[in-house]
């Protein structure tokens, strides 16, 4: 006698209302909303700070202002990037939020100065440019570091088919250990 077990998908009211599938359908497309109206919103906020870069050409030349309000507009620049990627993905994309991250850094000593700050909140800088440098190189190697977390139809490495390949290779390895047993 055979007996089959219950797949580890299936929701104990997954034939009633409460349906598993449908809730994170609804919740995952809600969370898409939320961020294509971030999008929108960075999108005016990168506008409004155009504008503003414009002005402050015109008005005055002041190297640091203008310097300060190019690398915010990068910023924004490369957040709205990481909303697209995870709007595609659905996955936050590791390498980019590192550059977001080191730009911003950068914005913060060119603005403050680099003269201006203390030696011990440089030293910290310091460490933490170093880090975030090598995670970046660490990204770099590992072209689809990203995707692979993400296990999409994108990604190259990962991917192969979904849930069949997975209870296939499953089904294989329990085969495998079973055929290696010693008879007792």
């Amino acid at each position: 006698m055979y007996m089959q077990k219950r797949q580890k998908s299936r929701f104990l009211f997954s034939d009633r209302w409460l349906d598993r599938h449908s809730i994170v359908r609804n919740m995952e497309a809600f969370q898409d909303l939320i961020v294509i109206v971030l999008c929108l919103g960075l999108f005016a906020v990168m506008l409004i700070q155009l504008w503003g870069l414009f002005i402050a050409i015109m008005q005055q030349l002041d190297y640091k202002h203008v310097t300060a309000k190019i690398l915010f507009v990068l910023i924004l620049v490369e957040l709205f990037r990481l909303l697209m990627v995870y709007l595609q993905e659905h996955s936050i994309s590791v390498g980019v939020a590192v550059e977001v991250t080191i730009v911003s850094l950068l914005r913060e000593i060119v603005v403050h100065g680099a003269l201006e700050i203390s030696w011990i909140n440089t030293l910290a800088i310091c460490g933490l440019l170093f880090v975030l440098g090598g995670l970046l190189v660490v990204c770099a190697k590992t072209p689809h570091m990203d995707c692979m977390s993400a296990n999409t139809k994108l990604c190259p490495i990962v991917y192969k088919g979904g849930m069949e390949r997975q209870n296939e290779l499953e089904f294989q390895y329990s085969r495998q250990c079973e055929e290696n047993q010693p008879l007792g």
